[in-house]
């Protein structure tokens, strides 16, 4: 049974990852919000528009975990992998 410490620290580590995902998604738009602030120098609707931003890459992050989108990454990764495809032949080779 997890501690309670550790029980919101694994839930924070969780929302970390939530907006790591998001934010890594949608990359390019965060300079297309700084470039906009650069231009336009209207502070007040810059970090509106960054503040919705960050929101929407929680929740799309959020989205691609439940999604199960993550596991679909990493099997991806997996195929093209050969640490994975000398391993997966050696499990097979040496079941007993």
């Amino acid at each position: 049974m997890m501690s309670v410490r550790s029980e919101k620290a694994y839930k924070f580590c969780l929302w970390k990852a939530y907006f790591d995902k998001g934010i890594g998604l949608t990359n390019y738009a965060k300079y297309l919000i700084a470039f906009f602030g650069l231009a336009s120098a209207n502070v007040k609707n810059t970090m509106i528009i960054a503040i919705a931003y960050a929101l929407f890459c929680f929740f799309l992050g959020r989205w691609w975990f439940k999604s199960k989108m993550v596991e679909q990454e990493i099997e991806v990764g997996n195929r093209v992998n050969p640490f994975v495809r000398l391993t997966e032949n050696y499990i097979k080779n040496n079941t007993l």
